[in-house]
């Protein structure tokens, strides 16, 4: 877009039931700092300049199905995370309140749940 300049923020966001819970998963997930919080908002940040991670508050919030099933809330998105080793990066997510899946599609690949519900992939790229 030409009205954008180089200072200007962007980032994605997230619907969750409890935003300053998942995003304090997220940032301690990724060693991000946590960088606004208000009621129904939060925001973890990469660096002040970002990538930025929003939360906002969704009432009536119901988690995607993984895999996903006919007539059920479908993941419309999901994070990917490359890590160097896939056992600790998993137990460390767990450790932090993630879940497995009980799918898992590929052998490079750890597919798991955050807090709130929302899957996530931790892959291992060797490449």
């Amino acid at each position: 877009m030409r009205s954008r300049t180089g200072g200007m923020w962007w980032g994605t966001t997230v619907e969750a039931p409890d935003p300053g819970g998942l995003a304090r998963f997220y940032a301690a997930l990724l060693d991000w700092h946590l960088g606004h919080e208000e009621p129904g908002t939060a925001v973890v940040a990469s660096s002040p300049q970002g990538p930025f991670l929003v939360f906002q508050k969704a009432e009536g919030f119901h988690a995607p199905v993984w895999p996903p099933a006919g007539g059920d809330q479908r993941p419309m998105m999901h994070f990917d995370f490359q890590v160097g080793d896939l056992d600790s990066a998993v137990a460390d997510a767990v450790a932090l309140g993630a879940t497995v899946a009980e799918f898992q599609p590929q052998e490079h690949v750890r597919v798991l749940f955050d807090p709130a519900g929302h899957p996530f992939c931790l892959c291992r790229d060797d490449a």
